[in-house]
């Protein structure tokens, strides 16, 4: 989605319902894939403009078709300062069309969400923003992990909240920890697992310290 090239994933269920992760802008398209679907929520990752930038158009729209108020919830709090700055983030990159947003709720390490009957669990991964988290269903072993984890290396630090360091660590104990044959879906580009990252990603398979 955008011209930033952002992985918006729905997540759906033979039941009818669905789950939207990141949905950085392009609403309609959005709304195109869903179309039959009941959205239970609207999930986000991190506070940047390309992952959240659409939640609020998005859940606009969701709320009139389903009658019903569609939840927007993430990333963690330390990064409402992000969602509240997306227009401005907007104008600097020239994308129309993206509005600031306050979740109906911030999201915390360690919940637990019940969603298309699944157990999401809600970890944080700081670093590339202060508040992000990740997403993962270990009982069909996926995690959703927006800027942190990509094939081959990580999200970018070169931020004034950015901490090199905090993600690295981060990410070893939430993201590689989990089992090897864990689908990695991130933010940007292609899928990976967490077993090909650990045997492969410069960051980490040669116990490089960075």
């Amino acid at each position: 989605m955008t011209p930033l090239r952002q992985n918006c994933t729905i997540l759906m269920s033979d039941t009818g319902e669905a789950v939207v992760v990141d949905p950085g802008g392009e609403s309609s398209k959005i709304l195109e894939k869903l179309e039959g679907f009941d959205v239970q929520a609207i999930l986000i990752t991190h506070g940047h403009l390309d992952h959240a930038g659409g939640a609020a158009a998005l859940k606009q729209a969701l709320t009139a078709k389903q009658k019903k108020n569609v939840p927007v919830w993430g990333p963690g709090k330390e990064d409402a300062f992000l969602l509240a700055s997306i227009e401005v983030q907007a104008a600097a990159y020239g994308i129309p069309d993206l509005k600031s947003i306050v979740p109906d709720r911030y999201l915390e390490d360690g919940e637990k969400l019940n969603l298309l009957g699944h157990i999401i669990e809600v970890a944080r991964v700081p670093g590339h923003t202060p508040g992000h988290i990740v997403f993962i269903d270990r009982e069909d072993q996926r995690a959703i992990v927006g800027d942190t984890l990509f094939r081959g290396t990580v999200g970018r630090t070169d931020f004034a909240y950015g901490n090199t360091q905090q993600l690295l660590s981060s990410i070893r104990q939430k993201i590689l920890s989990l089992p090897e044959n864990t689908l990695v879906l991130s933010g940007h580009g292609l899928p990976t697992t967490v077993g090909e990252e650990k045997q492969s990603n410069r960051f980490f398979f040669s116990g490089l310290s960075y």
